[in-house]
């Protein structure tokens, strides 16, 4: 049984066989050293831009599926059956199946509001939906191990969790825009889908996903061939290493400005860890990015009223930066 996971996480997940095709076609055909910093961005872009198309196509088409049995309509109607922090844990879990950016799930966030849900379960859902999903637990898996990858999905549920259940106690609805509790949401019959139906609606899913994020993975994949080969390794950790206390700190108001989510960030973090950032820097640095992007704080603010959209900010940065710190300190466990 071990062997069979081994091979699985080896060649499905890690593509071990992709690695070794590329490093042929770097040495063979363009006649690269892989020692060399050239040879060594090339393979870097080639390889981790392959894996990670095959990958997101084929875990988005699966996780699209199982979101078939989950449209919006029925998740507001088992999110209004449930209140305090059951909703929360709930909110957040539903968060996890839903492969969506900062900025598309706040539509969304805009609808679980108008449909009178609990504030603190609507922002449970707006920070785990970008933060964590499944299709980002397996890539991480193939980047970084079982082990660091489980961890990021539970602290960030944590955090969702955590989070919508302050701004519910803070009884915050008022800072929501007038607008927003105007909005009509119709409550329609469900159909019931055909499988045919299932699989063309997570076909077109991989379609438009693929087709939002693919310039964000193609810029990760290209910063992360830089660091990985270009930047000394003493620069790095002298910015983002242990030994500088300032280090998640750092990572999180740098990866705050930047807009991506969690495919483009991981080609990133894979050449930090390769370079010693600690493995809680590196984490904090993702969950910033993905939830904390400026474009999408921009879209929120025309949502929320500027004291509400602060209590936000401040809740998950507060969050992500005490995750960083804590992964830091434990981090001989997870590697």
């Amino acid at each position: 049984m071990l062997g069979m996971f081994n091979w699985i996480n080896d060649q499905m997940l890690k593509m071990k066989w992709l690695f070794e095709l590329v490093e042929k076609l770097v040495e063979n055909v363009f006649g690269l050293s892989m020692e060399s910093k050239i040879g060594g961005s090339v393979h870097f872009f080639i390889y981790d831009t392959i894996k990670i198309f095959i990958l997101l196509s084929v875990l988005i088409f699966l996780i699209s599926y199982i979101q078939s049995y989950f449209p919006p309509e029925r998740t507001k109607k088992i999110l209004g059956r449930i209140r305090g922090i059951k909703g929360n844990i709930i909110g957040a879990l539903l968060g996890t199946i839903t492969p969506f950016c900062s900025c598309s799930s706040i539509p969304i966030f805009i609808g679980f509001t108008s449909a009178g849900l609990p504030i603190g379960v609507t922002f449970s859902f707006l920070i785990s939906s970008p933060m964590v999903d499944l299709a980002s637990l397996m890539l991480l898996m193939s980047f970084f191990g079982g082990k660091i990858a489980i961890a990021y999905v539970v602290v960030g549920v944590v955090l969702a969790v955590i989070g919508g259940a302050i701004i519910q106690k803070l009884n915050m609805e008022k800072y929501i825009e007038d607008y927003v509790w105007s909005v009509e949401s119709a409550d329609v019959e469900l159909d019931e889908l055909t499988r045919k139906d299932r699989v063309d609606f997570s076909r077109n899913q991989v379609r438009d996903i693929v087709g939002r994020v693919w310039p964000y993975i193609l810029i990760g994949v290209g910063i992360g061939a830089t660091i990985h080969n270009w930047i000394p390794q003493h620069v790095i950790e002298k910015i983002l290493g242990e030994n500088n206390p300032f280090s998640v700190l750092i990572a999180t108001l740098i990866g705050i400005p930047i807009y991506a989510d969690i495919f483009g960030t991981i080609p990133i973090a894979e050449a930090l860890v390769a370079k010693g950032v600690g493995i809680g820097t590196v984490l904090s640095f993702m969950m910033a990015v993905t939830t904390l992007s400026l474009p999408s704080m921009i879209m929120l603010s025309k949502v929320v009223k500027p004291k509400l959209l602060m209590t936000f900010i401040t809740i998950v940065t507060i969050g992500i930066i005490i995750i960083g710190y804590g992964f830091n300190a434990f981090s001989y466990i997870f590697l």
